[in-house]
């Protein structure tokens, strides 16, 4: 019995240059880039979910101790190197790889385009959304010379004209503008690609770092100087910009207006600075958002604090620690934690936790607080503790904590000798023999951030031409227009002109006004008005 179906065609097997051929369209398509795109922004989660090596060895070798099960597996899989692991690093490269795939084709089909002519004038002008004609009343303006003239008027209002027939009975002149939309686009993906490699020039080159320095202190930039480091994945040591400064003095001014009181309102560090070894040193300032440069390394101001001076000694009665101790802020009056170390005292190891007021005041309950930024009243209230402070058996601690695990408490609020209470210039004895500490006087100090990025300024100028570029996207029309004229029986000269846009263009009717206002100008002709506007209301 024979069937009407026709038998089914076996798939063909594709070879291997026809595989990678698919491969490869698949992979520059513009819906694969922003499927990467979306996949790298997943893929920079975990980098904020769980602690990196980079940022803080301490805490993700921590974070392995109190997670032994999922711990190993998560390293083994580089959740704690997210941004240089093997997964993270080929998704990049493959957006790389996509974006440039795609531009590519788009600049040379965009500079053909660039170098082709206007499309060919249609046979009905009067289907194009914009439409209308004009009736020259001279009949020394032949069809050829009309369509001449308005080749030059559609020139100055930028359009790219061509003549067409024009030795014809019915010569015309069609004209496009609107190129530089397309070069709009063009530029944007770029510039894109251009921001991407600037940020794995700054990932891979450069570093950054933080460092506390506190009055008549000073900072020479190497690597051990450091609080904080994080190189790029690349970055040699050797690089560092061999600069050191000094903080000379860090003054704060407070707004001291009843509506806004205690508000900050300036604040300015002023440093001694040398670029290098044997270079003249230069006084400085630094502000907010006014950073010191040396050589492309960039010192920011981020933040501020007190550093009370204290002396500590042991129950031998030997100085067991003398210097400044940052505080750490809490408020906007500066009251603020801190945290005493003093690993020498003997017999026993002294510690000390609590806070600091810059202007103490004490209320009805015997409760101290700060009243004000400024420190007209400064104030140590802290809690005593001897024994192991847990330095010496490597284990990486926290120089803003106090570990009491194997620690004793001497006084506190909680205790019968109570805590302690330091104004200025103030020593308090600690019990059972065990020393005494000294409130020395008081030192400001800031928190510095310092960033060399060798792709800061490749990424500043491709988001800048990506923002041109979209700006030209999407504010420049692309639009087509096309004058014909021809003689009617009258011996008189029909001029018919008609616009088309390239997608939306609300503005296009607009542009047909004016065409037409510009002709109508020009050879002081009868504007049909009611034949354009009938025209136009068919957009």
């Amino acid at each position: 019995m024979a069937s009407s179906a026709k038998a089914k065609t076996p798939p063909v097997s594709l070879t291997a240059v026809e595989m990678l051929r698919w491969a490869w369209r698949q992979l520059t398509s513009m819906r694969t880039a922003l499927q990467l795109l979306l996949l790298l922004a997943v893929a920079a989660v975990p980098g904020s979910l769980f602690p990196q090596r980079p940022a803080n060895p301490a805490v993700v070798t921590q974070y392995l101790v109190d997670n032994p099960e999922v711990g190993p597996w998560l390293d083994r899989f580089q959740f704690f190197d997210v941004y240089s692991s093997v997964w993270f690093s080929a998704i990049y490269l493959l957006l790389f790889i996509s974006l440039i795939g795609c531009v590519i084709p788009r600049a040379a089909v965009y500079w053909k385009h660039m170098r082709s002519q206007p499309p060919i004038t249609p046979r009905r002008l009067s289907r194009m959304p914009q439409y209308g004609t004009l009736l020259l009343p001279s009949s020394d303006i032949d069809p050829e010379v009309a369509v001449q003239d308005a080749a030059v008027l559609l020139r100055r209002r930028g359009y790219r004209v061509q003549l067409r027939d024009i030795e014809t009975a019915s010569p015309s002149v069609a004209a496009e503008r609107g190129y530089l939309k397309e070069a709009g686009n063009l530029l944007f993906h770029v510039s894109l690609i251009g921001v991407l490699i600037a940020v794995a020039v700054g990932g891979l080159f450069g570093y950054r770092g933080q460092k506390l320095v506190i009055e008549d202190e000073g900072f020479t930039n190497t690597e051990i100087a450091y609080d904080s480091f994080f190189p790029g994945t690349n970055f040699d040591t050797d690089w560092l910009v061999p600069f050191s400064l000094t903080l000379d003095d860090f003054d704060v001014t407070f707004d001291r207006r009843e509506t806004n009181y205690g508000n900050p309102i300036d604040f300015t560090g002023s440093m001694t600075v040398q670029e290098r070894p044997g270079v003249e040193p230069r006084n400085e300032t630094l502000r907010v958002n006014e950073p010191i440069g040396f050589g492309g390394t960039n010192v920011y101001l981020i933040g501020n604090g007190y550093a009370p001076v204290v002396t500590v000694r042991d129950g031998n009665g030997n100085i067991a620690y003398q210097g400044p101790v940052p505080a750490l802020p809490q408020d906007a009056t500066y009251n603020s934690t801190i945290v005493i170390k003093a690993p020498d005292a003997q017999p026993d190891q002294l510690g000390f936790v609590g806070f600091f007021l810059p202007t103490a005041v004490v209320d009805e309950n015997g409760v101290a607080f700060g009243s004000d930024p400024d420190p007209f009243n400064p104030q140590l209230n802290l809690n005593s503790y001897y024994g192991d402070l847990g330095l010496n058996d490597g284990t990486p601690r926290n120089v803003y904590q106090l570990d009491t695990t194997n620690l004793t408490q001497l006084n506190g609020r909680n205790t019968s000798d109570g805590g302690i209470v330091l104004g200025a210039y103030q020593t308090y004895d600690l019990p059972q023999g065990k020393g005494s500490i000294t409130f020395d006087g008081l030192k400001r100090y800031v928190a510095l951030d310092i960033i060399f990025d060798p792709g800061k300024t490749m990424a500043l100028i491709s988001t800048s031409l990506a923002l041109i570029g979209l700006v030209a996207t999407l504010c420049i029309p692309r639009r087509r227009a096309w004058v014909r004229a021809t003689e009617n029986a009258d011996g008189q000269t029909l001029v018919e002109y008609a616009l088309l846009a390239r997608g939306k263009d609300h503005g296009l009717d607009k542009e047909a006004l004016k065409i037409g206002g510009l002709l109508t100008t020009h050879w002081s002709a009868s504007y049909d008005r009611n034949q354009h506007e009938k025209a136009g209301s068919r957009q």
